[in-house]
């Protein structure tokens, strides 16, 4: 009761209800499409608060929901030993990237979660396909993970520039499903450390972001019931053109006072 009644001071009534909301909504719609629930809970949580400050909240929810992710496929072990130059470019760019970015840019990172979601929601709507071919594989997997970390360290959101590549790998789509699962939950883990030596990753925080699990789960659960009900297409578009307009406030608000 008293952690419960130490989070509500300090987050309020309202903010709270906003929270779970977001987190039911980022939730139904990686039930619907398979990802998501990062980049739309940190987009629409950064609405009213850092960009930081959002993906503390997001720390559980994600690891939860993307280990149930890697855990569903059949060749975590094989994706590991191939992806790993990428993955260990997210971990040191995520906790590089929290150690050098400075504490008071909050506007600055506003801006950049809004332009993050506009490319990612622009690449999805054009049906943007990368080409990797398997000679350049080596070389680029460490500079995709190193750019995705600083991303996500500024941002929170870590779909750019690891999504593509991946995509541009041409897996199997189940092998493709478990390689996303695998780069987020190592962008969460990594996300979770840099908020921890940073001291953004607070009791409050951490119990609210415990909190926010039942709900993510929850939307989730409505979000795969909805797949079935509905053309995946039309929802994903749906999805990118929403993302697209709240990359464009986001990235615009710092500007317009």
């Amino acid at each position: 009761m008293d952690a419960f009644l130490s989070i509500l001071h300090a987050y309020g009534t309202a903010e709270l209800a906003w929270i779970f909301l977001v987190f039911v909504l980022a939730g139904l719609v990686k039930g619907v499409v398979g990802l998501g629930l990062p980049t739309v809970a940190v987009g629409l949580l950064g609405i009213v608060m850092a960009p930081r400050e959002a993906a503390a909240l997001l720390v559980v929810p994600s690891l939860v929901t993307n280990i149930w992710q890697l855990a569903a496929g059949p060749s975590a072990g094989a994706l590991a030993r191939r992806l790993w130059p990428m993955l260990a470019g997210i971990a040191a760019g995520t906790l590089l990237g929290g150690m050098l970015l400075p504490a008071s840019v909050s506007a600055d990172a506003v801006a950049a979660l809004g332009g993050a979601l506009m490319m990612y929601a622009a690449a999805g709507l054009a049906s943007f396909t990368l080409h990797v071919p398997a000679s350049g594989e080596r070389a680029a997997a460490p500079v995709v993970g190193l750019v995705t970390g600083a991303v996500t360290a500024a941002t929170g959101v870590f779909v750019i520039p690891a999504v593509p590549y991946l995509q541009g790998l041409k897996l199997e789509r189940d092998m493709l499903v478990q390689a996303l699962g695998l780069a987020f939950t190592t962008s969460t883990i990594a996300l979770a450390a840099s908020l921890l030596l940073a001291g953004q990753f607070a009791m409050q925080a951490a119990g609210l972001s415990f909190a926010a699990l039942l709900p993510a789960l929850g939307g989730m659960m409505l979000g795969q019931w909805i797949r079935g009900r509905i053309r995946p297409e039309l929802f994903r578009r749906c999805f990118f053109i929403g993302l697209l307009a709240l990359g464009l406030h986001l990235l615009l608000r710092p500007f317009l006072g």
